[in-house]
């Protein structure tokens, strides 16, 4: 049950910040919540790091692990971000929400074992995903302005998958919050103080509260999503997928981005697939 719990916490946490980065990412630069994003982030898990018990027996392959974990992670925001500041979320999120698929799939690739029925409705939580975020748009865009969000999404995705697999595979033999540190730790160093360096680090009035807000869930969706890979890495990844579906109903009602027949039935069916899911895995 837990892998359940995790990635469904995670997927709610994981949609709120897809909705707040949408929003910054259109006032300031992506860099620039990206930056804000890690530091408030690292601002959180460094006091957790301290109270925590210091890791036993890391050795090279745990580094290695955490550095993927942490590297994909920011490249994958940072992709995400840039999307997002030019398509919808309707529009971006189903394809970020691949990443739960990539993850499950290098996860069953590399040898976990998963029962047929679990394996069935993975793949018909997978689709009522896609459907659920599914959004065409009814403004006739030029096609470049179409395909550019959707590559930066498809590549954020695929960043993501593999920082996922990485954060399951070590998150069973380290404390919670040295899996969650690396990411924001790259960041800072990487982005927050390059920026700060150079003056272009950016943030308005406005912005502030949404990437405080989005640092937080970022941290705590993480944190939910490696709970649950201890148990079960394919399962936990594959429903934190499913922020795609509640960010593109959220936005539907937040910024009124229409929500389609499609979508809809995305939603019952992921809705059967996780009560199905629940009842397997029990």
């Amino acid at each position: 049950m837990t892998p359940i719990l995790g990635g469904l916490l995670a997927a709610c946490l994981f949609a709120t910040a897809t909705l707040c980065s949408s929003r910054s990412s259109r006032l300031i630069p992506p860099s620039s919540v990206l930056a804000w994003v890690m530091l408030v982030g690292l601002v959180v898990t460094v006091p957790t790091v301290g109270l925590a018990a210091a890791p036993v027996g890391v050795g090279a392959a745990e580094v290695g692990w955490l550095v993927v974990a942490g590297s994909g992670n920011v490249a994958g925001l940072l992709l995400a971000y840039s999307a997002l500041r030019l398509g919808k979320v309707s529009i971006v999120a189903p394809v970020l929400s691949t990443e739960g698929a990539v993850a499950a799939v290098i996860s069953v690739a590399t040898g976990e074992s998963i029962e047929t029925a679990s394996a069935c409705l993975l793949l018909l939580i997978v689709v009522g995903v896609v459907l659920a975020a599914a959004a065409p748009d009814a403004i006739v865009t030029a096609p470049g302005s179409r395909l550019r969000p959707f590559v930066l999404a498809a590549l954020a995705a695929g960043a993501f998958g593999t920082s996922l697999y990485a954060t399951g595979h070590v998150s069973a033999s380290l404390p919670l919050p040295w899996v969650i540190l690396p990411a924001r730790l790259i960041g800072v160093v990487g982005v927050t103080l390059p920026l700060l360096a150079a003056g272009r680090l950016r943030l308005t009035r406005r912005a502030a509260p949404l990437v405080v807000a989005g640092g937080l869930c970022e941290v705590l969706g993480f944190g939910a999503y490696a709970l649950g890979a201890r148990d079960g890495l394919a399962v936990a990844a594959v429903l934190a997928s499913q922020f795609a579906g509640i960010a593109a109903i959220s936005a539907f009602a937040f910024f009124r981005e229409r929500l389609t027949r499609l979508q809809l039935s995305g939603v019952a069916i992921v809705a059967v697939g996780v009560a199905l899911l629940s009842a397997v895995r029990v």
